[in-house]
């Protein structure tokens, strides 16, 4: 059975496995909760070494202003194979530590379910970072780098404060552990 009514889990031309739309989804629709092991950050940060990986591939995503991450490896579900895009269609949400995936626009039957993990780095340049953390989604606005630079990350926090005064009671997505 199907972690989701919405989506299934099949090959993806971003990034090895991915999550496409069963049935047509409205702007709005919580999709599936993000679930696994709550660690710590300094855990999640042994299990995933970035200085021992060729590419980035982690399953952990951060709550509570970073000081916990949920580890999806671990207990997760079908969140996980959610992709990242530079022109999303879905959002992370984060409510009293939970993270829950919604829709941001309407997504038609077969589209690939994707959001903006919003990974951020030390704001330094590293020369393998650029490999390592390449952004495939293939959006004409794509950045080629699933990292937000520093002054972007100012702006993307300045709007995400504003629009959290909008929608009372929701908070918006939190970086994932880069």
């Amino acid at each position: 059975m199907p972690d989701s009514p919405y989506f299934e889990v099949r090959g993806s031309d971003i990034q090895g496995k991915g999550g496409f739309a069963t049935k047509k989804i409205r702007k709005g629709t919580r999709i599936i909760e993000y679930t696994g092991e709550l660690v710590p950050e300094d855990e999640g940060d042994r299990r995933y070494d970035d200085s021992k990986q060729k590419r980035h591939h982690t399953f952990l995503f951060q709550i509570c202003d970073g000081a916990v991450a949920i580890d999806a490896a671990v207990g997760g579900n079908d969140a996980r194979f959610i992709n990242h895009s530079c022109n999303p269609n879905c959002e992370a949400v984060e409510e009293r530590g939970r993270i829950f995936i919604e829709a941001i626009r309407g997504i038609h039957v077969d589209e690939e379910l994707t959001y903006n993990y919003g990974l951020t780095g030390d704001g330094e340049e590293h020369d393998d970072w650029r490999e390592k953390y390449r952004c495939n989604c293939g959006e004409p606005n794509c950045s080629g780098n699933m990292l937000i630079k520093p002054k972007k990350l100012k702006k993307v926090k300045k709007k995400a404060k504003s629009e959290k005064k909008d929608k009372k009671g929701k908070a918006k997505k939190k970086k994932v552990k880069s």
